[in-house]
């Protein structure tokens, strides 16, 4: 398994998170390209090797007219990324983050998600930011994100609300059920955009896993603090290698449902995934009076808990939910890119713990995109994909 862990030695921002990534091997012509692809006008981003306080990194600089920009809420940002043609992993990664930014800004200004108007986070440079860091980790195939404690730091920070303290109100939402360090120094050290990638992408906090490390990444902040200002990064396999089961604590959260609509089931299963969950499933039920119901079942990270209450409390009918912690185990796995008459497909393989292949399966997306693009039945692209998928596993 893939891990990445962020150390969050000095906090982290949007411009951090993609800097470090890069730093540590992502392509950067290819999130470059991938970029220019969206709809954005009137911007330029430098990426460039800086050395602080001897040590050598990559800052990101992205410069905007911002005279020029219109001001964005959610369904702004949701049909943007929407309207260009970028990896559907990585633009799924970027949308749950900014599910996740719209849900923490709602909370604070006491206004539904899809009314929230972005300010700083829904300028050029927090779009880039955020897709840029989506597509890094999507480029360097990561499986799992592990992400130190955070230090939010003290003082205040000015905003387009105000002289605010820090952390930030939205900031703050967003850091509930995360660990957070003590680190004295004067100033915002985990912007809205650091925090939002932080509480989307990593599926626990802690200490730096046992992993074998293969690359290291420092991305620069813009800001001195009289410390070293960056993100460090450490990519590698697990401790027992991709070829091993890995165990993890998730949270099974059930309620049972017979007085609402089932045509919204199917909007209650999109909001749920938007936050986060890792897997939401609809068992039919007898309840008391022999009424027809359901039990849904949602399966998630413990750090979720409360934004999955959120969603079922707001979108179902229910008046209560049980919820308790189990462990899950799990093949290893990896991902690599087959070639087809088509074009290339990924596709997922399952490890057994002596390290061999198990079974494997094209990702379904890349298959569905294909058969629109050529006109071709999906049926062929996949079989094909796992023809060559067996020819290459080994």
């Amino acid at each position: 398994m893939r891990l990445l862990y962020l150390d969050c030695f000095s906090g982290i921002s949007g411009d951090m998170c993609m800097g470090a990534l890069i730093d540590a091997g992502a392509d950067e012509k290819r999130i470059r390209e991938d970029l220019l692809k969206l709809p954005l006008y009137d911007w330029d981003m430098r990426i460039e090797k800086k050395n602080s306080r001897g040590i050598s990194g990559t800052k990101v600089d992205i410069a905007v007219r911002e005279d020029l920009q219109p001001h964005r809420d959610f369904n702004d940002i949701k049909v943007l990324l929407s309207n260009c043609s970028l990896p559907s992993p990585a633009l799924d990664s970027a949308l749950k983050i900014f599910t996740r930014l719209a849900e923490a800004e709602g909370k604070v200004h006491g206004l539904p998600a899809d009314r929230v108007h972005f300010h700083e986070v829904g300028g050029v440079d927090s779009i880039i930011d955020i897709v840029g860091a989506s597509l890094a980790l999507y480029y360097l195939k990561v499986d799992r994100v592990v992400c130190s404690p955070l230090p939010p730091g003290r003082g205040t920070v000015n905003c387009r609300h105000g002289v605010l303290p820090v952390p930030a109100p939205a900031t703050a939402e967003l850091l509930k059920g995360i660990p957070l360090s003590s680190l004295d120094v004067e100033g915002e050290l985990v912007t809205p955009t650091g925090a939002a990638i932080a509480a989307t992408m990593s599926l626990e906090f802690g200490p730096l896993p046992e992993m074998k490390v293969e690359s290291l990444g420092y991305g620069f902040g813009s800001k001195d603090f009289g410390i070293p200002n960056f993100l460090r990064v450490f990519i590698g396999e697990s401790a027992a290698g991709a070829n091993s089961y890995h165990t993890e604590a998730v949270l099974v959260m059930e309620t049972n449902i017979d007085d609402m609509n089932p045509e919204f089931m199917g909007y209650v299963m999109d909001r749920l995934f938007a936050s986060g969950a890792l897997d939401v499933f609809i068992s039919p039920a007898y309840m008391k009076k022999n009424r027809p119901g359901y039990l849904l079942t949602v399966l998630c990270h413990p750090n979720l808990k409360d934004d999955i209450l959120r969603v079922l409390f707001e979108e179902t009918s229910t008046l209560g939910v049980r919820w308790r912690q189990e462990q899950k185990s799990m093949l290893g796995r990896k991902i690599t890119e087959v070639e087809t008459p088509y074009g290339p497909v990924r596709v997922k393989y399952a490890i057994s713990v002596d390290g061999r292949v198990i079974r494997s399966a094209p990702e379904y997306e890349d298959c569905k995109r294909i058969a629109r693009e050529r006109e071709v039945p999906v049926r062929e692209i996949y079989e094909s994909a796992l023809l060559k998928s067996k020819e290459g596993g080994d």
